[in-house]
């Protein structure tokens, strides 16, 4: 049985007015920043830049090329060489406000040595777009329509397209593969699997944090945006994973997420990576024999 495991102390305060469920305002806050809880963060990040530049000494510089006219609107595309391969695109964090495609080449390696093409992504953040994140999720459904219709251009198959994310950027995804399509003009089934780390599938809590200091929810935001509403339009397998190392509240989204999928008769499966905080957890994609990059290779077929 898996059990919630917590990277604090236990809180002895006095609780305040309760804000969300069990937690009050201070509570609520701390569930929705992930220093708090994985204070090891930057080390964290300067590996997986510095992961990076190695694996593009390794591949080659990915080709470049712009799925929109907007300063942010490119996409780097990592070629394994096989014509009709499958390809998976990375939607990366950064709670909505940091990184870009480049911090992320290390998620290629993997994909392109199992015989995959890798597409990781650039949108623009919350803090350039106003504190909308609109503009954001719309730049990763249009990133993601033209991977599906320029996939040939590249070698890909488009009839084999899957998506990989963490943090924030599972929450864009979810919203993306549960009614993206739809705006997109997309086929139903155009992705043909997802594995989603550590993500948001519902935003009413999140507003009611002190991310709403930098975010400018509003009620259609919270609406349009929380992709665990809009199951009817699902059609595509998912695999989500946790830490339990990780908040609470990321721990419940994934798992609320997951049991809703599941009782709308939809595919779904939840991974829980024991001992791993929110930033370890996607160290273990980029990793062949890792426990979330060797569930992204086996639904996509390239490993039993």
């Amino acid at each position: 049985m898996d059990v919630l495991q917590t990277a604090i102390a236990p809180d002895s305060r006095a609780k305040g007015p309760l804000v969300f469920l069990d937690m009050d305002q201070q509570a609520l806050d701390e569930a929705y920043d992930q220093e708090i809880w994985a204070p090891n963060r930057a080390l964290i990040v300067e590996r997986r830049k510095a992961a990076s530049e190695q694996a593009r000494a390794v591949l080659g510089p990915p080709k470049r090329a712009a799925y929109g006219s907007g300063e942010h609107e490119g996409l780097d595309i990592f070629d394994c060489g096989i014509a009709g391969a499958p390809v998976n695109v990375f939607v990366h964090g950064g709670a909505w406000r940091r990184n870009v495609a480049a911090d992320y080449a290390l998620q290629a390696e993997p994909l392109v040595r199992a015989g995959a093409h890798c597409v990781v992504i650039d949108f623009i953040n919350v803090d350039q777009a106003g504190g909308d994140l609109f503009p954001m999720y719309e730049q990763v459904r249009r990133a993601l329509a033209w991977v599906h219709r320029n996939a040939a251009s590249f070698g890909g198959d488009r009839d084999r397209l899957y998506v990989s994310a963490h943090s924030s950027g599972s929450h864009l995804a979810g919203v993306a593969v549960t009614r993206g399509c739809q705006e997109e003009g997309l086929p139903p089934d155009f992705c043909k699997g997802a594995v989603l780390l550590s993500g948001m599938y519902d935003l009413a809590p999140v507003a009611l944090s002190k991310r709403s200091s930098y975010v400018k929810f509003t009620d259609a935001m919270v609406q349009q945006l929380s992709g665990g509403r809009y199951l009817a339009g699902l059609h595509t397998p998912l695999v989500l994973a946790i830490g339990t190392c990780e908040t609470p509240e990321f721990q419940r989204q994934s798992r609320d997420f997951v049991a809703a999928v599941k009782a709308a008769g939809k595919p779904a499966e939840l991974i829980v990576g024991t001992g791993y905080n929110h930033f370890e957890l996607l160290e273990t994609l980029a990793n062949p024999y890792g426990l979330t990059g060797r569930a992204m290779l086996k639904q996509m077929q390239l490993v039993k």
